[in-house]
C-alpha cells in the first residue's frame, strides 16, 4: 500500500493530484505549523487576464508558525464573493461549470472559522468529484520529513511543503482561454475539473510519470 502525507491545501495543484492516483491513503498533516506563501491558503487559476493567484485572508495575528488547526480565516473583507466572482468569470464558459460551481459556491459560503477545516473539506470534495477512492485521515503526531519512509508498514510519499512533485507528463487538455494563451501547466485542480469533468481522473493517470 502507498500512503501520502500532505499539508491540507485549498484547491491544490494538479501535480499533487497526479500523485494521489496510485495511492491508497491520504493523511492530512494535523500537527504542523502554518507557513506563509503556500498552497494552504493560495491557489492559481487561469482567467481572461492570465494566471491569477487567489488567497484566503487570515485573521490578524502571528499566523506564521502558529499551529495549523488554530489558524482562523478572516471575513473582514468579502473574499468569498470575490473568489466566486473570479472563478465564475474564469470558468463560466467551461463544459462542466454548471455541474461543479453550485456546490463550490455553497461550500465557500458556509464561512468556516478555521483554515484547516475548510482545506480538508475542499480536498475531500475535489477527490470525490474526481472519483478517487482514498482512505482520508490525519497524522497522530508530527514526524520529521526525513523519518517518513515507513509508518505502520505503509510506504510513505511525503509531499509536505512540496511546490512541484515528482516529474509528470504534460498532457494538454482544452482550457477555457486557449485562444488567448498557450497551455498553462500545474494550475489548481479546479482548472482540470471545470475543463474535463468526469475525465479528470483519466487525464491525471496519463500525466503521472512511470519513472
Amino acid at each position: 500500500m502507498k500512503s501520502i502525507i500532505q499539508e491540507a491545501q485549498i484547491f491544490g495543484p494538479i501535480s499533487h493530484y497526479c500523485q494521489y492516483i496510485h495511492a491508497n491513503q491520504l493523511k492530512f498533516e494535523k500537527y504542523e505549523t502554518y507557513q506563509k506563501r503556500s498552497f494552504r491558503n493560495r491557489y492559481t487559476i487561469l482567467t481572461t487576464n492570465g494566471v491569477v493567484t487567489l488567497s484566503i485572508p487570515l485573521a490578524k495575528g502571528k499566523n506564521n508558525q502558529q499551529a495549523i488547526t488554530d489558524v482562523k480565516i478572516s471575513y473582514d473583507e468579502n473574499w468569498t464573493e470575490n473568489h466566486l466572482h473570479t472563478i465564475r468569470s474564469a470558468y463560466g464558459k467551461s463544459p462542466y461549470f454548471e455541474y461543479y460551481f453550485p456546490e463550490l459556491e455553497k461550500m465557500l459560503s458556509k464561512k468556516p472559522n478555521y483554515l484547516f477545516d475548510l482545506n480538508v473539506q475542499t480536498t475531500t470534495w475535489c477527490l470525490k468529484k474526481i472519483k478517487l477512492d482514498l482512505d482520508l485521515n490525519f497524522t497522530n503526531e508530527f514526524v520529521k520529513k526525513d523519518e517518513t519512509v515507513y509508518i505502520n508498514d505503509l510506504s510513505i510519499l511525503d509531499l509536505r511543503n512540496s511546490k512541484v512533485t515528482k516529474p509528470y507528463n504534460i498532457i494538454k487538455y482544452t482550457q477555457v482561454w486557449d485562444d488567448k494563451f498557450d497551455f498553462v501547466t500545474n494550475l489548481s485542480i479546479l482548472d482540470l475539473l471545470f475543463c474535463t469533468g468526469p475525465e479528470a481522473s483519466q487525464v491525471l493517470k496519463k500525466m503521472i510519470s512511470a519513472t
